[in-house]
Formats: structure tokens, C-alpha cells, sequence
């Protein structure tokens, strides 16, 4: 199946502003779509679809901070540029602290929008590989009996089979079998490349007495 193409979300009041954007997007070869209001873009998005957001401040009703607090708190992670004639500083910092990618001025040159968008599309699509590679090695982990998790965790503290043999009570030649299969589950042919996935999930090693 073909992924969907990067989208670049335009919020704006401003219908001249949103027929302008979209005339130089498309003119880069961008995919835009338009919003006309902060609440129109919440009712319509759709999180999984990959992109950025440009996003002016000042308007009426929803501003731009308060969507992109309501995107936070959403748990959507889209990255956002911020657009606006009314900036001032406090409002640019509250903005980046809040995970923004860029805040521009109007009037913006085009060269300054497109490549923050572009740092944008980009970033974004990092976030989402990384997702993406996350669900996977949870998706492994899922797969593994109780014990050969347990064999993991062993693993993961550095123990040699016979140490895990003697700590779990059962004959290193078990062990191994759980190990082989545990190893072939997870992907990975070393320990090093193991270790490797298990810090990406969060998973922890046994504590060793």
C-alpha cells in the first residue's frame, strides 16, 4: 500500500492569506490543505495522517496557543509553524516550549516558510518512523512465552546460561532452547543488538543479587 503523502495544514483567518499559501506550496510541490479557523481543523484532523501544521495566532474564538495546547492534550504531536503578524516575544516562547518548530512573522519571505516547513515534514516523518519501529519491538516482546521473557531479562543483566539455569531451576539445555527462541522472536542474532531494542521499549534488565 502506498503511504499517504505529507500534508501541510494551513490554519488562518484570513482567506487572502490561505489562497496565497496555497499558491506557493503548490508551486513547491507541497500538499496543502486549508482551514479557516483553529476549531475547524480540530473537528476535521485526522492524527494519522501524516504532515506539519502552519498556524497563524491571532484569531477569533480558538487563538493558535489554544489549539496547539488542545493538540497536546490530545496527544497529537503534529509539528506546528507558527505564522503571525501580532508575535511578540513572550507568545514565540511559550510557543517553542511547547514543542513549536519555528515561529515566523509576517510578512515571511517564501524561502524562510518553505524551508521550516520543510524541517517540519521531516521531523515529523522521523517521529513517526520511530513510532513505528517502537510498536514493532513491542509487538516482539508480546510474542514471547513467560519464560523465555524471563530468559530475557537474564539475558539483559548480562548472565551466561548457566547462571540463568541456576537462578530459574531448570537444566542450562532449557535454557538455551528458550534463549535460541527468545532471540529468533525478538529479530536480533547478539546480545548487543537485543540489548539495543529493549532500551527503545523501556524494557529493564533483573536486578542481580
Amino acid at each position: 500500500m502506498t503511504p499517504h503523502p505529507p500534508t501541510v495544514f494551513i490554519v488562518d483567518d484570513d482567506l487572502s492569506v490561505l489562497k496565497g499559501l496555497t499558491r506557493l506550496l503548490r508551486s513547491a510541490k507541497l500538499n496543502p490543505v486549508t482551514f479557516a479557523s483553529p476549531q475547524e481543523f480540530l473537528d476535521r484532523h485526522d492524527p494519522t495522517q501524516p504532515g506539519c501544521l502552519v498556524l497563524d495566532v491571532a484569531m477569533p474564538g480558538l487563538d493558535g496557543l489554544q489549539l496547539q495546547q488542545a493538540l497536546i492534550t490530545r496527544g497529537c504531536e503534529i509539528p506546528i509553524i507558527f505564522l503571525t503578524g501580532h508575535g511578540d516575544i513572550p507568545m514565540s516562547v511559550r510557543a517553542m516550549k511547547r514543542g513549536a518548530i519555528d515561529f515566523l512573522t509576517k510578512p515571511v519571505r517564501d524561502e524562510d516558510l518553505l524551508k521550516a516547513i520543510r524541517a517540519a515534514l521531516v521531523a515529523d516523518q522521523s517521529r513517526r518512523q520511530a513510532q513505528a519501529e517502537l510498536a514493532g519491538i513491542r509487538h516482539r516482546l508480546a510474542t514471547l512465552t513467560t519464560r523465555e521473557r524471563e530468559v530475557l531479562e537474564h539475558v539483559l543483566a548480562g548472565q551466561l546460561n548457566k547462571q540463568i539455569a541456576e537462578d530459574l531451576g531448570i537444566v542450562e539445555k532449557t535454557i538455551k532452547v528458550h534463549r535460541g527462541r527468545m532471540m529468533e522472536k525478538m529479530g536480533v542474532t547478539s546480545v548487543a543488538e537485543l540489548v539495543h531494542l529493549c532500551e527503545l521499549a523501556g524494557v529493564k534488565a533483573i536486578s542481580i543479587r
